[in-house]
């Protein structure tokens, strides 16, 4: 089907194309923008263009597609570097140049990519039924199952070893061809048999988060914080040390300089846990603040879609967004063009069941196949003003499982990760401490627990302290003090371009011991008489063991 633009405002246009369906993908103008579209009316229908629309007049031709915005999934998705609507950004650059040109259809992701290894289940002449596997595509440890079509029947041709990406692996009666990718609508969750009540630790590297704020595998958390308090530094380093299968990281609105650096680094850095290129269990899904603002609120989804097939394939995800604001601003600027009722502060009144809706393709679950995977959520925000009330992060605070709290005080006294220990929370901890208190060390919980509890008695002690001054305090509240400082300043602070930068759950618990374990001593000594600079100077070679423990 084919219609005429007759209305052009910013990103949103208006066609007189009749037979369309709400989210239909289409191809605005001569140059055959990607457009989606968002709102039917008698007559005419608008669609929200995910591309520059510089140049375009009306009177243009419009093209449906049939089908909605899809991506295609299937082997060679990592090491990878896409824009929000998935065209191989490395790709573009070859055939267009440094600076990408709007317009014409989405780049395969197969084109570039080389033949693939196919093992075939079946032989010719056998017949598959509909759903029913007909070999895999092995892609390092990975194995893509390719299935029969709705249709199944008689495997006329089936291919084995190497098979151009391009090519069908199969062709079935009747010359219907299979090949090892498929495309899915982004909007669309993918499918699973059930969702598990499970809380295994997703290990960050991050010793303030794996032991105060534990993170589940398939939760979800957010880290919101005003400006330069280290939220990208900090969404980075949980990409480079999570242990986890699969990184799948957006760059949703933040500068281009954050990502090639990031790009930069992980092409040189290896993953602690399977010794491998950094890059090669990662996919980076790009949408910098100079991109297209509209294709801001696509990319997400094209993200996360990418993330469910790999979940589905067995494997532990992890989806990273930098950052949601970002994202949430689009769907503002999106609403606006559409001339909706706005909700608090501009933001459309869907903004808090477009998250809900989003954070629940987050979780463990039993695939189809009978395979294990999940999907983790963490997310950046970057509230206005540092202001928490915003309604962005109040929508994700409904949703999400653990909050990460950025301070700007921690940030500014070069605290990193700047994580407000009193300000945020975990809903996993109780779940996750059983787990390490089984795999690490049967007191893991209790240690915690302790900790936390020094950490508040110091807040309280440091407001007495601001009035009457350190002297004024007794003994025991000074040494308490000297000890919760050294845990601030050695434990829960670490630094992101040294070996300090990651800790493996032994290493925090062994760090963290050693100072808990020092302060019960100084404490003992001090009850029964001594005096605190004596009981001080014993504690010191404590701290430098602590150091060694924790690689500084």
């Amino acid at each position: 089907m084919n219609g005429r633009i007759i209305g052009i405002s910013g990103p949103t246009v208006s066609v007189d194309l009749q037979g369309l369906r709400l989210y239909e993908r289409v191809l605005v103008g001569e140059a055959g923008l990607m457009g989606e579209v968002v709102r039917l009316e008698q007559g005419r229908a608008v669609v929200q263009v995910y591309e520059s629309t510089r140049g375009l007049a009306v009177g243009e031709p419009v093209e449906a597609t049939g089908s909605q915005l899809t991506v295609r999934l299937g082997p060679g998705l990592l090491d990878t570097m896409f824009d929000g609507l998935q065209r191989p950004l490395a790709a573009m650059r070859q055939e267009q140049g440094p600076f990408i040109h709007p317009g014409g259809a989405a780049a395969s992701s197969a084109a570039a990519q080389p033949p693939l290894r196919f093992v075939p289940a079946h032989k010719v002449g056998e017949t598959v039924a509909p759903g029913e596997l007909l070999g895999h595509v092995e892609e390092g440890e990975l194995r893509h199952p390719v299935r029969a079509p709705e249709q199944g029947g008689a495997i006329e041709r089936i291919a084995e070893g190497e098979v151009p990406a391009g090519e069908p692996v199969a062709v079935l009666a009747g010359g219907i061809e299979v090949s090892a990718f498929h495309d899915w609508p982004v909007r669309l969750p993918r499918p699973y048999a059930r969702k598990l009540s499970r809380f295994e630790p997703l290990v960050t590297g991050q010793r303030c988060i794996d032991f105060l704020f534990p993170l589940a595998r398939g939760g979800s958390a957010i880290f919101p914080g005003g400006f330069g308090t280290g939220k990208t530094l900090l969404e980075q380093s949980i990409a480079k040390f999570a242990d986890v299968d699969i990184v799948v990281y957006v760059g949703c609105g933040e500068r281009g300089n954050e990502m090639a650096e990031m790009l930069d680094d992980f092409s040189e850095l290896t993953d602690p846990w399977s010794k491998r290129p950094l890059m090669s269990r990662t996919i980076v899904v790009v949408n910098t603040s100079n991109m297209p603002v509209a294709a801001r609120e696509a990319s997400i989804y094209t993200a996360v879609t990418m993330a469910e097939y790999y979940r589905d394939l067995g494997c532990h995800v992890l989806l990273l967004a930098d950052s949601l604001s970002r994202w949430a601003e689009a769907l503002r600027e999106i609403s606006s063009a559409l001339e909706e009722m706005p909700g608090e502060e501009g933001y459309p009144t869907y903004l808090d069941s477009r998250m809900a809706e989003f954070f629940a393709r987050a979780g463990v679950v039993e695939t189809a196949d009978g395979k294990v995977g999940s999907l983790t959520v963490l997310l950046s925000i970057s509230p206005p003003g540092g202001d928490f009330t915003e309604p962005v992060t109040q929508a994700c605070l409904r949703n999400t499982g653990a909050f990460f709290m950025l301070d700007t005080d921690l940030a500014h006294r070069r605290h990193f990760p700047a994580i407000n220990w009193f300000q945020s929370f975990s809903l996993y901890e109780q779940d996750v401490s059983c787990h390490l208190e089984e795999q690490v060390a049967a007191g893991w919980g209790e240690l915690r627990r302790e900790t936390r509890a020094l950490l508040q008695r110091e807040q309280g002690l440091r407001e007495v302290a601001e009035i009457v001054g350190t002297e004024g305090l007794q003994d025991a509240d000074r040494l308490l003090m000297q000890v919760t400082e050294d845990v601030r300043r050695r434990f829960l602070a670490q630094n992101a371009y040294t070996e300090d930068a990651f800790s493996t759950p032994q290493q925090t618990h062994e760090l963290i011991h050693s100072m808990i374990e020092g302060y019960r001593g100084a404490s003992a000594q001090l009850a029964k008489g001594e005096h605190l600079e004596a009981v001080l100077r014993k504690v010191r070679p404590a701290k430098k063991q602590a150091a060694a423990a924790g690689g500084n």
